[in-house]
């Protein structure tokens, strides 16, 4: 009896697949795995010291790694919010990357700013400029000598278009450090772009005296030379066409005014062949009285007979 019991647990294992469980390759379906919902961890996460992020995008940026810098400088800024070169670098950044995206045909994603009424979106790199004014005013409340930061809030106000704040910013940059070549060379170049031809003379006349090998004030400063000609020709030409009495202009102005029409009541110039003689309408020819035509007036009929005289 004991083989025979053996022999049917053994046909019962087999039919239960030896495993307690029914197997069936064809119908089995492999468990999923579990998603990784953790946020992705950022290669500069071990930094703590925001000056060494900063250092570090920095150096990624002038390799052109631009996306890896822009990892490293936001690490600076989530450090120190008050980092005002931090927010400063990421706007280059940024900037780097939308056009390489616009070349590329990709679309940039802009931000939307949800404390407005109406849905503002702006780009990622102006959201870091605008910050970067911000950090840049809040540290010149504290430190209202620091010229350096004048120089990059200028800079900062340039890249948003903000150009009268920007030429502001360098005057003062200028103002505490007018030996610095860079300084002198920032504020003419957004004085040309003011239109500010004159004023930008001096500046970028004071930058090459103080660097002779600073090419871009050189350049700059031939622009300025060629836009003061244009505006001062373009000042002479008006002046020379819009004062009475000087030049063709006013003189064949005064001729077409005063005798071009012969029934305006204004008088005629002299070189008129037959002046008015007023405004009373010309009157009618008197009727010629009957009688022999080209006779003298005094031998004509009168033209009431006379009475009679009477006899006597």
């Amino acid at each position: 009896m004991k083989p025979i019991l053996v022999l049917i647990g053994c046909l019962s294992l087999a039919l239960a697949g030896c495993g307690g469980a029914p197997s069936n390759a064809n119908n089995a379906v492999a468990a999923p795995e579990p998603a990784n919902t953790a946020p992705a961890v950022s290669q500069f996460a071990s930094i703590t010291d925001a000056n060494a992020a900063l250092t570090e995008g920095k150096r990624l940026l002038d390799e052109n790694q631009t996306e890896t810098a822009i990892e490293a400088l936001k690490r600076a800024v989530e450090i120190d919010p008050d980092l005002a070169e931090g927010y400063f670098q990421l706007g280059v950044a940024y900037a780097l990357l939308e056009m390489q995206n616009e070349q590329s045909g990709k679309v940039t994603e802009p931000v939307s700013n949800s404390n407005s009424k109406e849905t503002v979106k702006k780009s990622k790199s102006d959201k870091a400029f605008e910050d970067a004014v911000k950090a840049y005013k809040k540290w010149i409340a504290k430190n209202p000598k620091d010229d350096n930061a004048y120089y990059y809030l200028g800079r900062t106000y340039a890249k948003l278009m903000q150009d009268d704040d920007a030429e502001e910013a360098f005057q003062e940059a200028v103002k505490l450090k007018p030996e610095d070549s860079e300084y002198q060379t920032e504020l003419g170049a957004i004085l040309i772009k003011l239109a500010q031809y004159h004023e930008a003379i001096k500046p970028l006349k004071k930058a090459i005296e103080l660097d002779g090998s600073n090419g871009r004030a050189v350049d700059l400063l031939e622009d300025a030379e060629a836009g003061k000609k244009r505006v001062d020709y373009v000042s002479n030409k008006n002046s020379n066409t819009t004062v009475p009495g000087k030049g063709s202009s006013s003189n064949s102005n005064s001729n077409t005014s005063t005798g071009s029409n012969s029934n305006s009541s204004t008088p005629q110039s002299p070189t008129s062949t037959k002046p008015p003689e007023g405004n009373s309408k010309p009157k009618k020819p008197e009727p010629e009285p009957k009688g022999k035509k080209g006779d003298p007036k005094e031998d004509r009929p009168r033209m009431v007979p006379e009475k009679p005289k009477s006899k006597g």
